[in-house]
C-alpha cells in the first residue's frame, strides 16, 4: 500500500518547513516543492497539503486531498470553487498576535514620538525642540477582534491607550472598553486617534473601509492596515491622504503585491509602506501547529483552527 503523501509547498522555504515535520510511526511520504512545476507531479497523490501561496490551479487536480494546513492566518487563497467541499482547511492561529502587536504599537510610537522629524533634523544638523505626544490616553480602534486584534488590544492597554473595537456582532470583548457592530463602524472610527484593521478578507469585509469610513476619521488620525489590502479601498485612501483628510497611513498589505512601482502610494509623504511583514510566518512557529494537527488527523481526532467555509475564516 502506498504511503499517504504530505505535500509541503512554499515558494522559498519548502525544505525548511518539511524538515520540521515530526512524523509518527505510521509511514508517511513528505515531498517539498517550491514551484508549481515541482508540485504538478505530486498534487494528485497528496492527502495532506501544508502550504503557502499555493496556486489555485493545483487545487483543481488534488483528487485525494483531505486536509490543508495553511502556513498563515489568511486562508482566502484556498477557499476557491475548485476545492472539494469535503477538504478540511485549517489556519495558523495564536502566533501572529504578538508580532502584529509589536508592529502596531511600534508605528504608533513612531507617530507620537515624531521619530521621522527628529531623524530629519539630525541629518540636517539642526537642534529643533519639538515636543512629542503621549501615546497614553490616545484611542485605538481595532477593526476585527479575533486572536490578533485581542493581542494588539492587550498591548495597547499596557501603554495606557483607550481601546475600542468593531466586530460583526458588536458583543463586548474583555480586552476593550467598548465594541461597535460593523454597521456602526463609522461612529467607532470617528473616536479614534489610531485605527488598526485586522479582519480576514471575505465577501463581507472587502472594501469595509472606504470613502465614507475615511471621511468619518479625525484629520489627525492614522490608519494602520495589517489585514488584507482589499479590506481598505485604495482609491479613496489615496485621495484622503493626498488631501490630508487623515494624518497618514501605515500600510503593510495592498490590493496587489508587490505594490507596483508606479502606484501613487509610493510618493505620498504621509503613507508608510512595508512589504507584508507585520505578521511573518516562521517555520519553527508554524511547525508546532502543523505537528499537533498531524497527530490529531492520524488519530481521527478533531483538528484545531478549522476554517468555516461559510464565514471565510
Amino acid at each position: 500500500m502506498t504511503a499517504p503523501t504530505i505535500l509541503v509547498y512554499h515558494p522559498e522555504e519548502a525544505e525548511a518547513y518539511a524538515r520540521l515535520i515530526r512524523l509518527p510511526r505510521r509511514r508517511l511520504r513528505v515531498v517539498a516543492c517550491s514551484t508549481p512545476a515541482e508540485a504538478d507531479s505530486v498534487i494528485a497523490e497528496a492527502e495532506i497539503l501544508y502550504g503557502w501561496a499555493v496556486p489555485a490551479s493545483l487545487l483543481a487536480r488534488a483528487g485525494r486531498l483531505r486536509w490543508i494546513q495553511c502556513m498563515g492566518a489568511g486562508v482566502e487563497r484556498f477557499l476557491v470553487p475548485a476545492l472539494p467541499a469535503d477538504v478540511i482547511v485549517t489556519r495558523a492561529a495564536g502566533i501572529f498576535g504578538p508580532w502584529m502587536a509589536e508592529y502596531t504599537l511600534g508605528w504608533c510610537l513612531w507617530v507620537t514620538q515624531r521619530m521621522e522629524a527628529f531623524r530629519q533634523h539630525q541629518r540636517e544638523g539642526r537642534w529643533v525642540e519639538e515636543a512629542p505626544r503621549r501615546l497614553h490616553g490616545a484611542t485605538l480602534c481595532i477593526v476585527g477582534l479575533g486572536d490578533i486584534g485581542r493581542a494588539i488590544a492587550r498591548s495597547a492597554r499596557a501603554f495606557g491607550m483607550t481601546v475600542i473595537g468593531v466586530t460583526r456582532s458588536g458583543r463586548r470583548v474583555r480586552e476593550t472598553s467598548l465594541v461597535y457592530g460593523t454597521g456602526a463602524r463609522r461612529r467607532a472610527l470617528a473616536r479614534a486617534d489610531f485605527v488598526v484593521v485586522t479582519v480576514p478578507l471575505t465577501d463581507e469585509t472587502r472594501g469595509l473601509v472606504g470613502a465614507a469610513e475615511l471621511a468619518a476619521m479625525k484629520p489627525s488620525a492614522w490608519l494602520i492596515n495589517i489585514a488584507r489590502g482589499s479590506v481598505v479601498d485604495e482609491g479613496p485612501l489615496v485621495k484622503a491622504l493626498s488631501e490630508h483628510r487623515i494624518a497618514g497611513a501605515i500600510l503593510d498589505v495592498f490590493e496587489r503585491e508587490p505594490l507596483p512601482p508606479a502606484h501613487p502610494l509610493w510618493s505620498l509623504h504621509n503613507a508608510v509602506i512595508t512589504p507584508h511583514i507585520s505578521g511573518p510566518s516562521t517555520p519553527d512557529e508554524i511547525a508546532a501547529i502543523f505537528n499537533d494537527n498531524l497527530r490529531r488527523y492520524l488519530s481521527r481526532r478533531p483538528l484545531r483552527h478549522v476554517v468555516s467555509r461559510e464565514r471565510g475564516y
